[in-house]
């Protein structure tokens, strides 16, 4: 372009007062950065865009636009859809400063694994805030602006699944207490115009099946969410209270159908996490362990035993607590050289005040002092003692 034409634009501009995109435009240090409130976005994030162009505050007293002249246009891609043209407008009077938005709206997608499409893809609008563009898993968002004649500026941001998080705001919880469980999972942020929920699966050891709670997101565009959480030992798991008994473990499931490669779009995982309904007694004080002794088949104490004889070790443990009690009576054989000989146990509950009888099974097969321990623990999996453990000595002869 010669500096005859460009000093003869300057002047037609001048006298005639037409308004275009920049009288003369610097083509060589065009002045339009753009930016997005984010260098990453999810699949139905909002995307903010601002243009700093002074170039283009045309009326000193109104609020100008840019981006719908045409041959100046703004264009909004993904890798598959496009809106073109688009609008944005001035932030205030002479600021020069041009603002929008566009809402991605993902693809056809099941997020939450219930059978049903939870997204409505769709690419419409014209701006500022009024467009709507599809967008994939891994894709982009370009913004596109011509400056002046060939002068093309863009900016690009990235769109991508991501794997949420699940966590208990405390590590242990006493039974009065209200827990808040917290999933992050910026991909069911679906409608960043309102508050969007997801399910959590909520159990403890004395309830595995648990309860299904919703947990609503924190903000309309937050993409985190929240749920609350109480207890109770003597009723059954409904709505948003769980049954748990001291020294529980709490469990809390999430299953993400958004996730980042090298997933599949099909694939999900189930994310967890843990806590723990804690007492102020200790544990040892859950239950009483008395009576333990070595009887035959029958029931009758033995005091010789012998090599080949059923045995049974036999004890009374009594529930001291005002709720039922899970447990496992858990005997270990060891001979002189602390070998473990045997090791067997057996579950059950206990109700309130119940004093009951339990005993294990062990048949000797070789002469020796043998050291016979007992133990209650909640569950094979939650090894809290409920009470103190015993060791007896016995010897075995021929």
């Amino acid at each position: 372009m010669s500096k005859i034409f460009l000093a003869s634009l300057l002047l037609f501009s001048l006298l005639f007062s037409v308004a275009s995109a920049e009288p003369i435009p610097n083509y060589y240090k065009p002045y339009a950065p753009i930016t997005t409130d984010k260098q990453v976005y999810s699949w139905t994030d909002k995307v903010k865009i601002i243009i700093n162009a002074p170039s283009w505050n045309e009326n000193k007293n109104g609020i100008d636009s840019i981006g719908d002249d045409q041959g100046y246009f703004i264009k909004l891609s993904t890798h598959g859809h496009d809106l073109e043209p688009y609008k944005l407008v001035e932030t205030s009077q002479n600021s020069g400063v041009f603002t929008g938005e566009v809402t991605l709206t993902g693809f056809s997608h099941d997020a939450d694994g219930d059978g049903k499409i939870d997204t409505q893809p769709r690419t419409l609008g014209s701006g500022p805030t009024s467009g709507f563009l599809e967008a994939d898993r891994d894709d982009g968002i370009t913004v596109s602006f011509e400056f002046a004649d060939g002068v093309v500026l863009t900016k690009s941001a990235q769109i991508r699944w991501n794997e949420g998080i699940i966590s208990f705001d405390k590590p242990s919880y006493l039974p009065n207490e209200t827990a808040r469980i917290q999933i992050i999972d910026l991909d069911m942020n679906l409608n960043p115009e309102s508050s969007d929920t997801v399910t959590v699966e909520i159990s403890s050891d004395s309830d595995i099946a648990g309860i299904k709670i919703d947990a609503t997101e924190t903000d309309e565009d937050s993409g985190v969410f929240t749920a609350n959480l109480s207890f109770t030992s003597r009723d059954k798991s409904s709505g948003n209270r769980l049954h748990a008994i001291f020294d529980d473990k709490l469990f809390a499931k999430y299953t993400d159908h958004t996730l980042p490669s090298p997933f599949g779009i099909a694939d999900n995982i189930e994310i967890t996490a843990e806590s723990v309904l804690s007492s102020n007694s200790p544990s040892a004080d859950k239950v009483t362990l008395e009576n333990v002794m070595l009887t035959d088949s029958s029931g009758k104490l033995v005091e010789k035993p012998v090599i080949g004889q059923q045995l049974h070790i036999a004890a009374e443990i009594k529930n001291t607590q005002d709720y039922e009690q899970p447990f496992v009576y858990l005997v270990q054989v060891t001979d002189s050289s602390g070998i473990v000989e045997a090791l067997s146990w057996s579950k059950g509950s206990i109700a309130v005040n119940q004093k009951l009888g339990v005993s294990q099974s062990w048949s000797p097969n070789k002469p020796d002092t043998y050291n016979v321990e007992t133990f209650v623990w909640k569950s094979i999996d939650n090894t809290l003692p409920l009470t103190s453990s015993t060791k007896s000595t016995y010897k075995i002869t021929e």
